[in-house]
């Protein structure tokens, strides 16, 4: 059974591709009713929720779940962790020791897994 409880969730390396995995992401996570921020390397949007290159200040973020490789994620650490998120979901090909370590460090939880499937498992 599905939780009712709705987390805002980052979702870093967002992509208006559809053919991508952070579009297919952002979808799925509004349908189930989930608050986003998009950010991605370039402006556009994913079935009108805007992607923006800025890094927003955002309170109560439960989740930051990454689709960018892990050469990529270093320039957004500072970013991460004072989003302060309850956890970063690592989804496959994102995986990275050096920010695993800083989460756990800064009291994160580091995830790794697939958005796609928790969601779709009702694990989200």
């Amino acid at each position: 059974m599905e939780t009712t409880d709705k987390k805002l969730t980052v979702v870093l390396g967002a992509s208006p591709n559809p053919s991508r995995y952070s579009y297919l992401a952002v979808s799925m996570l509004q349908k189930h009713g989930h608050p986003i921020v998009a950010i991605g390397n370039r402006d556009g949007n994913i079935e009108g929720q805007e992607i923006t290159k800025e890094h927003p200040n955002v309170a109560n973020v439960d989740t930051v779940t990454l689709y960018m490789n892990p050469t990529l994620q270093a320039s957004y650490y500072d970013y991460i962790l004072q989003l302060h998120p309850k956890r970063i979901i690592f989804n496959p090909g994102t995986e990275n020791p050096e920010l695993k370590a800083l989460a756990i460090k800064n009291g994160i939880q580091p995830q790794e897994a697939c958005t796609l499937v928790l969601l779709s498992t009702g694990q989200y």
